[in-house]
């Protein structure tokens, strides 16, 4: 079973984030995060979360890249109960028993994405906002691409980079 940790190629994410992920923490994609936003939300580092972010399972800061890694069932499970415990704290959730299940749903999406990869592919996310709601793609990125001259050139808040990845 797969996931994918947090990294950073340079200091561009404690810039652009409220909250960076540390590296080396579990990430999902967090677009539940965003699921009743409007235009008038995505603005600023907001906006840069909402287009690019992954969110990290332990510290719930964004990161722009995860890189695909193994991961052990009981850390799935104590990832699962951190996430949980997140929609209780922060989303209003009833009760921890009833997190749990969306809690590992959301984990289930992430090992799915991540198990289609080899490990140490670079993921990144992107988001859009359309009529029908939010809109997800994921990309892995090629090792060559991830050179860090590349990502300084390509790290712009306004990247445009449509067309890749699938809807979800």
């Amino acid at each position: 079973m797969k996931l994918a940790r947090a990294i950073h190629f340079d200091e561009s994410d404690m810039n652009v984030f409220h909250v960076p992920a540390r590296t080396g923490e579990w990430c999902i994609s967090g677009g539940f995060e965003f699921s009743d936003w409007g235009s008038g939300d995505l603005v600023g580092k907001a906006r840069q979360a909402f287009s690019n972010g992954w969110l990290g399972v332990e510290t719930f800061g964004r990161v722009s890249f995860v890189a695909v890694t193994q991961v052990e069932p009981n850390e799935i499970e104590a990832l699962t109960r951190a996430l949980a415990q997140h929609f209780v704290d922060i989303y209003g959730a009833p009760s921890l028993e009833q997190a749990l299940p969306v809690a590992a749903e959301e984990l289930r999406q992430m090992s799915d994405l991540c198990d289609e990869q080899d490990a140490n592919t670079v993921l990144a996310v992107s988001r859009e906002l359309t009529d029908a709601g939010v809109r997800e793609a994921f990309r892995a990125i090629e090792a060559r691409e991830a050179s860090l001259d590349q990502f300084a050139i390509h790290g712009s808040l306004d990247e445009d980079d449509h067309g890749h990845g699938h809807s979800h």
